[in-house]
């Protein structure tokens, strides 16, 4: 059922953002009198799911799910029409139109994928507004897990700054982007009332962009262990523990953090144990029960949220257009600034990439409104910065020689066109085969 839910995320969002990026080539197609012979929704070899005809154009769903497309007359495109190229030009066809008229008819598309993912950004903003955990709330300081460990953090550690980035918000993902992206090489902590400046040595610019470490945290917020729920007959429940108690020892070794309980209980399967809770924050209770197989007694702790205050900010729909806008401006830049790591052999391109079934892990396997458009937000952004890119069979090939015509006043051949296209498809196939290769060998071979 998980997958059900996050593949139906993704292949709506998809849906959305392919039809609206190929309306972007559609509609100044029409506008400048140019013929589409076809707008279909996901590519159709051999057959459609789908097909209707009105006016001079089809429409259609297609069965393989890697795209989509508007046919343009007179164009050298992925359907590889050469019969048609070879006919004397026409009046309606796009290779008949003004330079300018062509690269505005290539431009559309992206065009409508970077306006809908700052927009979409915008209107997350302005609907669910954006909650955040200031950093001073975090007054226990951190738990250090092992990656942090290795980048020497301690429990206890209150985060100051990662390089130069004040850490007013707390949120470790703040860490994976200012050393991966943004090459921080400190992170300064409070230690014990102290301020510590601890270097990031450059491997770790490798070790956080590892796929396998995608997921992994580096800290987490200390907080007190206080009963939230019980896993059903489970050894604390049978025991006596109650709702709202804080464990406080285990076998008479203090444990006022939950990570601190659990670093000691995990080792202990299937043993005797005595818990110590406080009930009422007045009474000092002391049980005895057997763990589970796995080393835990069955009592699952509250978030964070339960102990420091979040803060929530608030859009008028004046404000959060140019908030979208900002942040997906900042998106963008780190995608470059990602790139530019890649192409510095910094992080690994077979680290980074991810195909279908990386992208619909992001969705998630709850149907939140939020992360949803959230996500598409990022997809949209994220689509018209690849198709940017000058590879021919992508619209930034396109744009690339049309933008060499306008300079040169020479149009490239259509026989070289064909042959541009047709080595720019095989790269772009290549690449969606090779990332989602990745996402098999990782989830089947790992």
């Amino acid at each position: 059922m998980d997958y059900l839910i996050m593949a139906g995320q993704l292949m709506l969002s998809l849906s959305i953002l392919i039809v609206l990026h190929e309306m972007g080539h559609f509609f100044p197609a029409k506008w400048f009198g140019t013929r589409v012979e076809k707008f279909y929704l996901f590519f159709d070899p051999w057959f459609s799911l789908f097909k209707i005809k009105k006016g001079e154009t089809e429409y259609g769903i297609g069965w393989l799910p890697l795209g989509g497309y508007v046919k343009i007359s007179g164009m050298i495109d992925e359907s590889f029409d050469t019969e048609q190229m070879q006919q004397e030009p026409q009046e309606y066809e796009f290779r008949s139109k003004k330079a300018w008229q062509r690269l505005i008819i290539m431009l559309g598309g992206v065009t409508v994928n970077f306006i809908l993912g700052f927009f979409l950004y915008g209107m997350v903003l302005w609907v669910w507004g954006e909650e955040y955990l200031p950093n001073k709330n975090v007054q226990y300081g951190i738990y250090a897990d092992s990656l942090g460990l290795d980048m020497g953090l301690r429990d206890g550690d209150h985060i100051v700054a990662i390089g130069d980035k004040p850490f007013d918000i707390f949120n470790e993902r703040t860490v994976f982007k200012e050393i991966v992206i943004n090459n921080a090489s400190s992170i300064t902590v409070n230690r014990e009332g102290a301020e510590v400046k601890l270097p990031v040595e450059e491997k770790f610019v490798d070790i956080l962009s590892r796929h396998e470490n995608k997921d992994k945290t580096i800290f987490i917020p200390r907080t007190p262990f206080v009963a939230a729920e019980f896993f059903p007959e489970g050894p604390a429940e049978k025991a006596g523990i109650q709702k709202e108690d804080q464990i406080i020892a285990l076998n008479g070794q203090p444990t006022p953090f939950f990570t601190d309980f659990y670093t000691l209980v995990k080792p202990l399967k299937s043993q005797e144990v005595t818990v110590a809770v406080l009930r009422n924050e007045t009474d000092t209770l002391n049980f005895t029960m057997t763990t589970t197989e796995n080393g835990a007694i069955g009592v699952y702790p509250y978030s964070f949220t339960r102990f420091f205050d979040t803060e929530r900010l608030e859009y008028t729909l004046a404000a959060a257009i140019p908030a979208g806008v900002a942040k997906g401006w900042s998106f963008l830049g780190d995608q470059v600034k990602a790139f530019g790591q890649m192409f510095r052999g910094k992080i690994k391109a077979s680290e980074s990439l991810g195909g279908f079934g990386s992208i619909g892990q992001m969705f998630g396997n709850v149907w939140l409104w939020e992360r949803f458009w959230t996500m598409t937000a990022i997809l949209s952004l994220i689509l018209a910065f690849m198709n940017l890119l000058p590879i021919p069979a992508l619209d930034g090939g396109h744009v690339m020689f049309l933008l060499y015509e306008v300079v040169t006043g020479r149009k490239p051949s259509d026989k070289f066109m064909e042959y541009a296209t047709m080595i720019g498809f095989i790269i772009v196939i290549s690449l969606v085969l090779y990332a989602n290769g990745l996402d098999i060998i990782r989830n089947w071979f790992n």
